[in-house]
């Protein structure tokens, strides 16, 4: 008899699911993830692309994902995108609790018209990004290149998981961007996904991911 894949997605009595928020004197942000989600998203950041970007995790990850934030947005961008990646980042985190019994490790190779993205991540338990978006000094629609680069490190760090992120062709800044998103949920959808042959086990010969 297969096992029934909502039985999988728990984690003792942990649903896998996260809801914060977060207010400071540069944004105001709440944010509610659930990684068993079908890929429903609602999310409003005052930023048309940040929320293409966001919603491309939610649909291609299969996470639901409802997000508000706003913030000082006369000075720039920054601080919105960044506390959104945090924020992001740690949602995740709390979203897996003790990651017992998934896969751990994802990977995806994602093609958009001309551009060809690779991202491969790992929810070691230790933040790092290795990412070469070849957007630097590039806008992205309403966001600069860099910023592009910024969400996905932080994000990596906040998740702790160790992320490399590579645009490997392609000439539309919108397509590395979008691609760089997508491949990223397919990454997450598969390093989260609940591992029917070890149910419950940590996956490391530690037998801990807390760092």
């Amino acid at each position: 008899m297969q096992e029934d894949p909502a039985a999988l997605a728990l984690n003792g009595d942990h649903l896998r699911r996260a809801e914060l928020q977060r207010a400071t004197g540069e944004t105001q942000i709440s944010l509610s993830l659930d990684l068993d989600g079908q890929g429903v998203y609602q999310v409003d950041t005052g930023n048309g692309f940040l929320d293409h970007m966001v919603s491309q995790i939610a649909r291609h990850g299969l996470f639901d994902i409802t997000l508000h934030a706003q913030g000082d947005i006369h000075v720039g961008w920054h601080h919105l995108v960044e506390d959104t990646a945090i924020m992001l980042g740690r949602a995740f985190r709390e979203a897996l609790g003790e990651p017992r019994g998934i896969r751990r490790m994802g990977h995806a190779i994602v093609p958009l018209d001309e551009t060809l993205v690779m991202v491969a991540l790992d929810f070691s338990g230790r933040g790092y990004a290795v990412v070469d978006t070849t957007l630097n000094e590039t806008m992205v629609e309403t966001l600069s290149g860099d910023l592009i680069q910024h969400f996905l490190e932080a994000f990596a760090i906040e998740a702790r998981l160790n992320l490399h992120a590579r645009v490997m062709a392609g000439t539309s800044p919108h397509h590395k961007a979008e691609a760089l998103c997508k491949a990223l949920a397919r990454a997450l959808r598969d390093a989260v996904e609940p591992d029917p042959r070890a149910p419950g086990m940590v996956p490391s010969t530690k037998d801990t991911l807390d760092a």
